[in-house]
């Protein structure tokens, strides 16, 4: 079976492939939409072959850049990004978008799954929980209905580690056990420095989640 997977480049979405390989065929998009962190796109390129994917795109959206204007941190470099979570870290139905190009990609191939990589630490981000999951998958499902009650498209699942109950911790065990040290080739930093800050939202949770996966954490950080 196929599944297309949304694979920004980040330790979540390579440790999601560990997790999903073994029954299905990945294939991953990875979308350039204005963020500051390139490193994270650019850390896709080689993840891509680490995780095996079948094929890898790049969808370019740098429009959305100037779409989300100042609303957030992760689009807007003039913002000083947060130590821990505020509302500005939320970048607006940012999955809503990834997810929609995704399964459109997803019906043309025959996919019976798309995949992102929110866990049950991405509580404070509402497009990443389970709730929204289920209902995008409907509406997504609802756009297709005519082709799928004709068997000429497959209903589509939206799959997240956060709908079966996983943690970061979880996946960084499983791409380990998959990868190993490979794993530390994927960038969570939400800034774009030669190595991780290791001070923002994004490099707490990655060093949190090392330590309670009892992984030695190889990542390079600034501080």
């Amino acid at each position: 079976m196929k599944a297309v997977v949304v694979f920004s480049g980040g330790i979540d979405s390579l440790c999601m492939c560990a997790h999903l390989r073994k029954k299905y065929r990945l294939y991953g998009i990875t979308f350039l939409y204005g963020q500051r962190a390139r490193r994270e796109s650019r850390a896709a390129r080689r993840c891509a072959e680490i995780a095996g994917l079948k094929e890898h795109r790049t969808a370019k959206m740098e429009f959305m850049g100037d779409l989300y204007g100042g609303s957030n941190v992760l689009t807007d470099s003039r913002r000083r990004i947060p130590a821990s979570f505020e509302g500005s870290i939320v970048v607006p139905v940012r999955n809503a978008v990834f997810l929609s190009v995704a399964a459109a990609w997803a019906y043309s191939i025959g996919a019976a799954l798309v995949a992102y990589g929110a866990h049950t630490g991405d509580g404070n981000y509402p497009d990443c929980r389970p709730a929204f999951a289920k209902r995008m998958e409907s509406a997504l499902n609802l756009g297709e209905a005519d082709a799928i009650n004709k068997g000429t498209r497959k209903a589509l699942y939206i799959w997240s580690p956060y709908r079966e109950g996983l943690s970061k911790a979880d996946l960084l065990k499983t791409g380990h056990d998959a990868f190993g040290d490979e794993i530390f080739q994927a960038w969570s930093c939400y800034a774009d420095g030669k190595k991780h800050c290791g001070k923002c939202e994004s490099c707490s949770n990655r060093k949190a989640a090392f330590a309670k996966a009892g992984i030695d954490d190889a990542t390079a950080y600034a501080a």
